[in-house]
């Protein structure tokens, strides 16, 4: 691996162009040498000085100049342009949803396993404030043993928008757009469920796909909540934990996506700042407490993949977590439509290799964490 990681952006729409791009740029080492899109070249070059207009986008997945690929395009291309990429020789991150199916998502991860090469999933919710913070009550043992969760990222978007994620084809509505955030959350924190029991629905007059879900994950000993709608003025607490000792309320969500909205570069100053404390309600003694946020940082996805290939430690999100994403993703669907509760369509061998990317994750978290602290210190 040369001292810069070449990479080429497929995809400059909405994710290309405000979350990926800006991240690629702010971290050292990756360098963003082409961007695979259909744009005018003009525009692009304005845009994007010194990086190369590539408008095929499968020929921009196997540019022989680039190193690693970032798949940003729609849901259903995930598939194909990573294929075409891993059988080059290229490393991969693809946006979420890992893919539109389960078996497209594995047979990417034994392509990726049969080339040696990386693939990665962006689930940068891991590095939002709120889920940080969250996840740190819990490391730290205060709520005890945590009963129940609730995960919602609630909106209030009563129009319907004709664009393709609120569109009825494989990977539009609003489970496969928020589902995947909130489903990888939950198994990087507690773990696969026994069980997915899940309720789907269009609300909104014209909704042409889901937007509205609720989908409880079952543990033996836990019951974890994931939510989401579009017809939610005013919000909902972002995160709820109730446990044997104490429950936590944490409300406002992480400020990054709106920052990269508003034109802010990357680790700039006040970049992911969080200032809307968490509650930590003591059940002995009634007494409240508030629990500072963890500031979030996408940018430390990029820094986990340049070190994995720098320097050969975990993949952030390795494709057997992916793999189990998608198992989740598919039985809350079935579940929704037969009216009843399944349990992950997952193999043995697929359940190991989710334990072990899960703990390997965790590590990369944990380290996160140790960052974080140290930043707040200093």
């Amino acid at each position: 691996m040369a001292e810069q990681i070449r990479v080429a952006l497929i995809g400059y729409g909405y994710a290309g162009r405000t979350i990926h791009a800006p991240l690629i740029g702010s971290v050292e080492g990756l360098e963003l040498a082409v961007i695979g899109s259909r744009q005018p070249e003009d525009e692009l070059r304005a845009r994007l000085p010194g990086v190369r207009p590539v408008a095929d986008p499968l020929k921009a997945a196997t540019d022989p100049d680039v190193d690693l690929v970032v798949i940003a395009t729609p849901n259903q291309s995930h598939a194909p342009l990573a294929e075409a990429a891993l059988r080059a020789g290229k490393h991969v991150v693809i946006d979420k949803p890992f893919t539109v199916t389960l078996e497209e998502a594995r047979r990417l991860a034994k392509l990726a396993s049969e080339t040696g090469c990386l693939l990665s999933v962006f689930q940068n919710r891991r590095w939002d404030s709120d889920f940080l913070t969250v996840a740190g009550a819990i490391r730290d043992g205060r709520l005890g043993e945590i009963a129940h969760v609730e995960s919602r990222i609630d909106r209030f978007r009563p129009e319907v928008k004709d664009r393709w994620r609120e569109s009825r084809q494989p990977g539009g509505g609003l489970w496969w757009d928020l589902g995947p955030h909130l489903a990888d959350q939950a198994l990087h924190l507690f773990g696969l469920p026994e069980h997915v029991t899940a309720h789907i629905a269009l609300q909104r007059v014209g909704a042409k796909a889901d937007d509205w879900f609720q989908i409880m994950l079952t543990y033996p000993k836990l019951h974890v909540i994931l939510g989401a709608g579009m017809l939610v003025s005013g919000g909902t607490q972002r995160f709820t934990l109730h446990g044997s000792r104490a429950s936590l309320v944490k409300r406002d969500v992480d400020v990054q996506e709106n920052q990269l909205r508003a034109g802010m570069v990357p680790r700039d100053l006040d970049w992911g700042i969080d200032l809307d404390a968490a509650t930590l309600f003591d059940g002995a003694t009634g007494e409240t407490e508030l629990v500072t946020a963890i500031d979030g940082d996408y940018c430390r996805f990029y820094d986990a993949v340049r070190d994995a290939l720098t320097e050969g430690t975990a993949n952030p999100v390795s494709p057997a977590e992916g793999v189990a994403t998608m198992a989740i993703l598919e039985a809350a669907q079935a579940s929704a439509r037969e009216g009843r509760s399944l349990p992950p369509p997952l193999l043995p061998e697929e359940v190991a290799d989710f334990e072990t990317g899960r703990a390997n994750s965790l590590a990369v978290s944990a380290m996160t964490a140790r960052d974080a602290a140290a930043s707040a210190i200093f």
